[in-house]
């Protein structure tokens, strides 16, 4: 059973890198951690038109693949309570960025974690969903993951509880405020303070791990007001190959639509220094055409500190007007393959 847990591990994080970090402080109670990565790539293909059907020049260009620089920081109050705060910010490395070092912060919140009560924090973070449910599908660098994820009625003036793991169960609890404090009166949308909440319950014994949750809608967080519900869950088969199963839904709104049903299936490899993955959907909108979108990635750690990759993906887009076809949209496959360093 370790071997399987550490191959997951590995799945997990031979792409992503969210396990490499370096030490700068560890004394008396208090860590301090340094972590990110510096992700060049070469990108091409898509579709050939955008939202409004305009028609898109879609050729191979040199990319930023989301780098990043982050702090994680934590002090021991008491033997059961740590206080803890992290900080990460974006960059684009690809091209000159004088007016500014970074793009934006993706990650400022603290927190207090008590290995019996619980952890509770405050700030900007992926969402819970993100983090409980989805997750097992979240394993491509750039596109590739249909299910909700890490922005979803989160990220700023939000706060979060989740409990400790009991017998395999993890439950949790995160609301987003979207305030108009210091709006002029023709900036306001007329709904005023409003409130998103998510919450949900994770599964996890051996090497099953199945999260449910659900999110509120909220059109001012770019829902379409209806509450949306994922069962999204994978399996290690064996030390080398994990599957993985999910369904999200959302209702039709009369107003905003965007009512769907998604279906997704997929697994990964893994095998010494190479890691492959797979994954299809099957989205059923209720007010566009539907949607057969798959990727597939290849990666290879070079050490624990580079890796290089190559990502195919086919979003397999609605129609975004009568003059549009689907075909239209999806003529091309959307390619990335590049390096990155993990510090």
């Amino acid at each position: 059973m370790k071997k399987a847990l550490l191959a997951t591990a590995v799945a997990g994080t031979l792409w992503a890198g969210a396990a490499q970090a370096t030490t700068v402080y560890d004394q008396d109670g208090t860590k301090l951690d340094i972590y990110g990565r510096i992700s060049m790539g070469i990108a091409g293909g898509g579709a050939d038109f955008d939202s409004s059907g305009n028609k898109i020049d879609d050729g191979a260009e040199f990319v930023d693949v989301y780098s990043r620089l982050g702090f994680r920081m934590g002090h021991e109050v008491t033997s059961d309570l740590t206080a803890f705060g992290r900080l990460e910010w974006r960059f684009t490395g690809d091209e000159r960025n004088t007016n500014q070092g970074f793009n934006e912060i993706r990650q400022s919140y603290l927190g207090l974690a008590s290995k019996q009560y619980g952890t509770f924090q405050a700030g900007s973070f992926d969402s819970f969903y993100a983090q409980f449910v989805s997750l097992p599908f979240d394993v491509y660098l750039d596109r590739g993951l249909l299910f909700k994820s890490s922005g979803i009625q989160s990220r700023g003036d939000s706060i979060g509880y989740y409990t400790p793991e009991l017998n395999g169960f993890t439950t949790f609890v995160q609301l987003k405020h979207y305030s108009e404090r210091g709006l002029a009166a023709g900036e306001q949308s007329g709904e005023g303070s409003v409130v998103a909440a998510q919450g949900g319950v994770r599964y996890q014994q051996g090497p099953l791990s199945v999260g449910f949750g659900a999110v509120e809608g909220v059109v001012r967080g770019g829902g379409n007001g209806e509450m949306l519900y994922g069962l999204i869950g994978s399996y290690q088969i064996t030390d080398q190959f994990a599957a993985r199963l999910g369904y999200e839904t959302q209702d039709e709104s009369d107003v905003y639509g965007g009512g769907f049903d998604t279906v997704g299936l997929g697994g990964t490899y893994s095998t010494g220094p190479w890691a492959f993955t797979a994954d299809y959907y099957n989205v059923e909108r209720d007010s566009q055409d539907n949607s057969n979108a798959w990727a597939a990635g290849t990666y290879y750690k070079v050490s624990s500190a580079f890796d290089v990759f190559v990502e195919v993906a086919d979003g397999d887009a609605p129609s975004v007007n009568r003059g549009t076809t689907l075909g239209e949209l999806t003529d091309n496959v959307y390619w990335l393959t590049g390096a990155r360093y993990l510090f």
